[in-house]
């Protein structure tokens, strides 16, 4: 039931009160809305009579927010937002039958590709654009509707679901095996990073008992494929994913010097995996939401 006492600000001091969260003053706000700084500022005074709140602290020309200023700005700009993703949505046509997606590069190849026919099975008219940025993308700014991340469930905010895990094999090349005996060794090593596993690698050598501060060498590749090969190439010591790491060892290219085992038990907190990552208002495009129905309903877990 709705409080009745409560009245809700007029839009256009909302609008006025985040130009000036994001331009710092109120004369650049004016000049960014067009208008003189005496109509923001009579806006931000109606505001702030509305909510019986003080936004801003006036220090001569200088105005800097109160915490319930920097509170409040963060709830109008996801208003806004949703706003805007309300009127693009009804307002072009072709874009409700199109799903922007964004796929971590691995999950793209090696899960993604081989299970689209079925998802055009169930929406047959629906287009689909995919792009492979690795890091989480602005969903805004890059117009992505849906993205599959790689990481721990952590994405600022956004609606994560986990669709499968993606344990790894810490594995270097034979030749570069005779030198690591025990896990201390790995000290003494080159680790390959990929840009988003320095928490995983942090992970692995707890779990192994690595404890001493001396920091290894690192190198630092962008996405997983290109650390692997680095690992073909014996630059250093990778953290493979386990389907890439059981075909190299079969086929000699690589070797796990402590057993393909040494990392299965760790917590699952600390294993990543592929999301699905989307703004929850999104969601409520009946075609995203198809979309992420059917992602979250297939079993990523069995390749065929």
């Amino acid at each position: 039931m709705h409080d009745q006492s409560f009245r809700l600000p007029p839009l256009n001091a909302l609008r006025v009160f985040w130009a000036v969260m994001r331009k710092g003053s109120f004369r650049s706000a004016a000049d960014d809305l067009l208008v003189t700084p005496q109509a923001v500022s009579q806006q931000v005074k109606l505001l702030e009579d509305i909510l019986a709140v003080q936004l801003f602290e006036r220090k001569g020309r200088v105005v800097e927010p109160t915490e319930a200023a920097i509170v409040l700005s963060h709830f109008v700009e996801a208003g806004f937002e949703e706003i805007r993703q309300g009127i693009k949505r009804v307002t072009k046509g072709t874009y409700r039958n199109r799903i922007n997606i964004n796929v971590s590069p691995y999950f793209a190849t090696r899960y993604l590709m081989r299970r689209l026919d079925r998802f055009r099975k169930t929406l047959p008219g629906v287009d689909l654009r995919m792009t492979t940025i690795i890091e989480t993308p602005d969903f805004a700014r890059d117009e992505v509707d849906v993205g599959i991340q790689w990481g721990f469930g952590r994405f600022g905010g956004y609606d994560a679901t986990l669709l499968v895990r993606d344990p790894k094999v810490l594995c270097c090349t034979p030749e570069l095996a005779r030198s690591i005996r025990t896990p201390s060794d790995l000290l003494g090593q080159t680790l390959l990073y990929a840009v988003l596993s320095h928490e995983l690698w942090k992970n692995v050598l707890r779990h192994l008992g690595v404890t001493a501060r001396t920091r290894a060498g690192v190198i630092e590749f962008h996405d997983a494929a290109t650390l692997r090969r680095a690992a073909h190439s014996g630059i250093g010591v990778g953290l493979i994913s386990t389907i890439d790491a059981l075909r190299d060892i079969r086929d000699g290219k690589l070797v796990a010097p402590f057993g393909t085992e040494a990392l299965t038990d760790m917590p699952k907190a600390e294993v990543p995996g592929f999301f699905l990552v989307t703004p929850r208002s999104h969601r409520r495009v009946e075609t995203i939401a198809a979309f992420c129905d059917w992602i979250t309903s297939e079993d990523w877990d069995a390749l065929t």
